[in-house]
């Protein structure tokens, strides 16, 4: 029996010889087409976009109606970096957690009011003083003023100190308003302090608690990244407030040498004003510096204050060139760009206070920022990993060959098979 094979079928979409036809050919793509899609892509970054800057924006309208809660919070978590290293050891000479936060809060505060309680009797006699020279300042500066180049009449000063008083008395309502805006200021600064150092004692008694009932909470595997966000951000808070306190202090104390040894009267206060101004980087020292020189220019002279002008810019810049970078590359991690408009930034939207918080909130956001970058690179590299690990997919026309050749294959078997069972039938 005689048995024709058929000829294998070319491939869909190929001739004879495999090679492709013009119906398998991938269509032309026009410049519609890519105009089309870099505007889809446009727009749905632009709305992404806008979306995360409403959020931003809800974010901060919420942060602006609760800033009597998050203010005291925010100030209690920073104290707590400061005084958590004290209560630390004595947690671990066993001293319970309650009274070891309190005997460290006790001996914080009495420490700030020990330093306030030196400083301030030497400002209030040395008040008068400083107030007579600086009249006796006004009264040069206006006598330079009356020579060449101004040439400013005696007569003028006297309408312009009249102009001035009745723009004050014009203006005594706005005043009053202001001094009972000043009282109840006041009052605030006194409640918020009040509630972060009950919030900070608080969190120093139990603040190694948190993250294992924020682990409970939140489950994983989401509050792993949580707890390592959190304990990353923790550490560079910590080195940031440390870093500035070790800056500010060596500013502090050089400068205030240098006022003592020139005899420029309330050098302690200043000294005071130069350490707590450390705190607020770049706009912090540039202020207190310009208060010093003010107070120098006034009470002892043009050349006294050209000399403490001179050596506050000294300590800055061997402050700013070895201490900082050695400390700082550490801690923060932040461009100077970035700090100034932090500050301009937290100074313009809640004042002073808005000025001290704004660096630490910057590096606080600038860890998160960094920990999302190091996963995202972890995920990548993975999923890199397991495309090179993973078997290449099989090009369609050998599947098509090798498809063809098996049922073939099993054709002839088949063939074989019937003809040898011909043969051997009776």
């Amino acid at each position: 029996m005689t048995v024709q094979s058929e000829a294998p079928s070319p491939t869909p979409g190929a001739d004879g010889a495999g090679n492709p036809t013009a119906g398998n050919r991938r269509p032309a793509v026009h410049r519609g087409t890519l105009i089309g899609r870099g505007g889809a892509w446009l727009a749905t970054w632009s709305l992404r976009l806008i979306l995360i800057a409403a959020a931003a924006w809800v974010i901060g309208w919420v942060i602006g109606e609760f800033w009597v809660i998050v203010l005291p919070v925010a100030l209690a978590i920073i104290i707590s970096t400061v005084l958590w290293p004290i209560t630390r050891q004595l947690r671990t000479w066993r001293v319970p957690g309650s009274l070891a936060a309190l005997l460290t809060l006790v001996a914080a505060i009495g420490g700030f009011g020990g330093v306030i309680a030196l400083i301030v009797p030497s400002v209030v006699a040395q008040m008068p003083e400083l107030a007579n020279q600086a009249t006796a300042g006004i009264r040069t500066l206006q006598q330079w003023a009356q020579g060449p180049p101004l040439n400013i009449a005696e007569e003028q000063f006297a309408d312009y100190t009249n102009a001035i008083v009745t723009h004050i008395q014009q203006s005594a309502t706005t005043i009053a308003s202001g001094v009972f805006t000043g009282v109840s200021a006041a009052t605030s600064v006194i409640i918020t302090l009040a509630l972060a150092l009950v919030l900070t004692f608080f969190f120093i008694k139990d603040g190694p608690n948190f993250l294992p009932w924020l682990h409970r909470s939140t489950g994983s595997p989401g509050a792993l990244h949580v707890e390592e966000v959190l304990r990353r951000q923790w550490r560079t808070l910590s080195g940031f407030i440390r870093t500035q306190a070790i800056v500010s202090f060596v500013d502090a104390v050089f400068i205030g040498l240098g006022l003592v040894v020139l005899g420029v009267p309330l050098a302690g206060a200043l000294a005071v004003i130069t350490f707590i101004a450390g705190f607020v980087p770049i706009v912090g020292a540039f202020v207190a510096g310009a208060l010093a020189v003010l107070v120098a220019l006034v009470a002892n002279g043009f050349t006294t204050a050209l000399i403490v002008l001179g050596i506050i810019i000294l300590v800055q810049q061997l402050e700013s060139n070895i201490l900082q970078p050695v400390l700082q590359s550490r801690s923060m991690n932040l461009h100077p760009v970035v700090v100034l408009l932090s500050v301009t930034a937290g100074g313009s939207l809640f004042g002073v206070i808005g000025a001290f918080l704004a660096v630490p909130v910057a590096a606080v956001v600038a860890v998160a920022v960094r920990y999302v970058d190091e996963v995202i690179d972890t995920r990548c590299a993975e999923e890199n990993a397991d495309a090179d690990q993973s078997p290449p997919e099989p090009d369609p026309a050998e599947s098509a060959v090798d498809s063809t050749s098996g049922s073939l294959g099993d054709e002839d078997a088949e063939l074989s098979g019937a003809r040898v069972g011909g043969d051997s039938a009776p």
